[in-house]
């Protein structure tokens, strides 16, 4: 992996993301020329800003709302590869205002599809877009790729729109070949440095530092919990294949083993085991719906990209839980994400 990446142009939208800066601290180590386009860091603190990204990427500010924006990017950054993160990424923001989740979310990804058209050289593009793609049938079977697309909530629904918007795009502008595009579907991710409101484990880390007991929405709901770093490495395997030319499925799952896939209660209990504290069950039976049990079948991207889950459920909490107690106790995070990202590397 680290040998392809040396010297590449690679153009991340939402790179001062959760994912984003990730995405971009890693692919700068392995050495990649990393531009980007977002909107400023919408946590305080933010990940972007403690990993000090502003010093590592080409880091543009800009909304991918504005075609033109998104455009001038594309053209400025004349990527060899494409990650397609931005996204309005909360089932619960997605209810309170669902115009600027389908802006963002479908337009948003028109416009990175559409901007993709001038590029001049063959590119590869990782369109990412969510496991909450699918029409959720409650049931205890993990979903494949050619299941249904569906969405209660506007989030989802607006992701499951992308796929049918990118699979346009591809049938009917990019048959030849010279820019391949392919979707990426994950969720559930933890690790260090997300600081959302009303993501699980960056709620406990609130609440520990604060020393408060966290109240827990659906303690009983079960998603298929993987650290940042997994979906990642799937999607930059994904972005190699499709650059070198292989052939290819038009859309791949990432995510853990099923083992791995456990309740919310137990993530709360697996990670107050790295650093104690209390919780408390806030179901409430009038809240907005949000899906109860949700798992991925990833045999499609083992078997044609050799992609393979490399940290447990119980490694992946524990990293999570370490790097926030890092941040509490006012360190320095820059050095703690890099020793993941190495351990991570070896783990392969």
């Amino acid at each position: 992996m680290a040998g392809f990446w040396q010297g590449k142009s690679v153009l991340i939208t939402g790179h001062t993301g959760f994912k984003g800066s990730w995405l971009s601290l890693w692919l700068s180590e392995l050495g990649a020329k990393v531009s980007g386009i977002a909107l400023e860091p919408e946590t305080d603190p933010s990940l972007f800003e403690q990993l000090h990204l502003a010093d590592r990427v080409n880091h543009k500010i800009g909304d991918i709302r504005s075609y033109e924006t998104v455009r001038q990017s594309v053209i400025e950054a004349e990527p060899d590869l494409l990650f397609h993160l931005a996204a309005q990424p909360l089932v619960l923001a997605s209810y309170e205002d669902p115009l600027i989740n389908w802006d963002t979310n479908v337009m948003g990804t028109a416009h990175v599809l559409q901007a993709l058209r001038e590029v001049a050289k063959p590119c590869a593009a990782v369109m990412i877009t969510t496991d909450k793609v699918y029409e959720n049938r409650e049931w205890i079977y993990p979903y494949r790729e050619e299941d249904r697309l569906g969405g209660h909530d506007p989030y989802s629904a607006s992701k499951a729109a992308c796929e049918l918007l990118i699979a346009s795009w591809r049938k009917s502008f990019f048959g030849d070949l010279k820019v391949r595009v392919a979707t990426a579907r994950a969720g559930n991710v933890i690790g260090g440095g997300d600081w959302a409101a009303n993501r699980i484990l960056p709620d406990l880390a609130r609440a520990l530092s604060e020393g408060k007991t966290l109240t827990v929405r659906n303690p009983g709901s079960s998603r298929p919990w993987q650290h940042v770093l997994e979906p990642l490495s799937g999607y930059m395997l994904l972005a190699e294949a499709l650059y070198e030319g292989v052939k290819l499925s038009d859309s791949y799952n990432f995510g853990p083993e099923s083992s791995d896939v456990r309740p919310v209660r137990e993530l709360v209990n697996t990670a107050l085991g790295s650093w104690p504290g209390k919780w408390e069950d806030a179901s409430q039976s009038g809240a907005p719906h949000e899906a109860g049990l949700l798992s991925l079948r990833i045999e499609r991207a083992r078997n044609e990209l050799s992609y393979a889950p490399r940290w447990d459920f119980e490694r992946s909490v524990r990293e999570t839980m370490l790097w926030y107690k890092a941040a509490s106790e006012g360190r320095d995070v820059l050095p703690v994400t890099l020793a993941q990202i190495r351990d991570f590397e070896m783990s392969g």
